[in-house]
């Protein structure tokens, strides 16, 4: 089984399928059968599953109700998520920083040892 990315140009969204090859008796020749797994999240590149194939049923429209909370309520929680957020963000940030760091490191570690082998077997 692969993984199979098919963009639909009318609606921009890119497509991800499950594909399966098998052969087909009466036509005597192979054949693909695929499975929607979901569709790839542009903005964070992730795929998002969409519950199956074909278009998910309409729903009502949400509407706020507003009852006893006083106005504004909720936002603070809300920005303690953002910024807890933010903060991981950065962390996450300074990690990758410190990888590629690490990975330049051990790449020009290889190149040393390769010239050295080279320079042996010569």
């Amino acid at each position: 089984m692969s993984i199979v990315k098919m963009h639909n140009k009318k609606t921009g969204i890119t497509y991800v399928y499950e594909s399966e090859s098998y052969w087909d008796k009466e036509k005597q020749q192979p054949r693909n059968r695929r499975k929607l797994i979901g569709k790839i999240d542009p903005e964070t590149g992730e795929i998002v599953p969409t519950g199956g194939p074909g278009r998910k049923p309409r729903s009502a429209p949400m509407v706020a109700e507003q009852h006893d909370a006083p106005e504004g309520s909720g936002h603070e929680d809300l920005k303690a998520i953002i910024d807890r957020q933010d903060r991981e963000i950065s962390e996450l940030k300074k990690k990758v920083k410190g990888l590629e760091i690490q990975c330049a490191q051990k790449d020009q570690a290889l190149r040393n040892i390769r010239s050295i082998v080279m320079g042996i077997g010569e």
